[in-house]
């Protein structure tokens, strides 16, 4: 399936993401990649919300990338894994992993996807987030450590990728797929759609 919107100057993706490559690629979008460099930060003061702190954080890569581009639209994303106010990042270790599989499996967490698309050429902007619920089922602690000894764990937040194995964990999903993987495409056309990627 090919994209359908329309836009004039280069669209970049700040992210070193394979998966959010990927996603572009097979939907026909014509882009360059060149990853946000700054340091993620774990909270934002005055940020309490899952939502709101994943809309910030790519904000702050769209910007990072924008100083480098004149007439670009930047295209970042932040996801996250979260129940309730408790977020689940990317893990730090495999012990990490460990207790953040622990924490949702057996239940219905959240995965949120903020997005900003800016356009360098006027400094305009359009930040938005998706939210896909996804139920999981519990892992025996043989499944757990296969899983683990897989490293598919690595750099993924909530310490599984749904393209990676972990669809086999997953009983429901109601919302968005891509958006799991990590980039919403639905909610994507619709912002390139806006007239900030005009």
């Amino acid at each position: 399936m090919k994209a359908e919107y329309t836009y004039t100057g280069q669209l970049v993706l700040a992210s070193a993401s394979p998966r959010r490559a990927a996603l572009l690629h097979e939907h026909g979008y014509d882009f360059t990649v060149e990853a946000a460099t700054i340091d993620e930060p774990t909270s934002i003061p005055g940020i309490d919300s899952p939502d709101l702190f994943a809309m910030e954080l790519s904000r702050l890569k769209a910007h990072d990338v924008a100083q480098h581009h004149e007439s670009a639209i930047i295209l970042a994303a932040d996801t996250l894994a979260c129940q309730g106010t408790k977020i689940f990042g990317k893990p730090t270790d495999r012990d990490d992993a460990r207790r953040i599989l622990k924490s949702i499996m057996g239940t219905t967490h959240h995965v949120i996807t903020g997005m900003t698309l800016l356009n360098t050429a006027t400094m305009s902007e359009i930040v938005a987030c998706d939210t896909t619920s996804v139920t999981m089922r519990e892992l025996s602690d043989e499944e757990m450590e296969t899983y683990l000894d897989s490293d598919a764990w690595e750099g993924k937040a909530g310490a599984y990728g749904i393209q990676d194995h972990g669809d086999k964990f997953v009983t429901e999903i109601q919302g968005s797929y891509s958006n799991v993987v990590g980039l919403p495409l639905e909610l994507l056309a619709e912002m390139l759609s806006n007239h900030v990627a005009s």
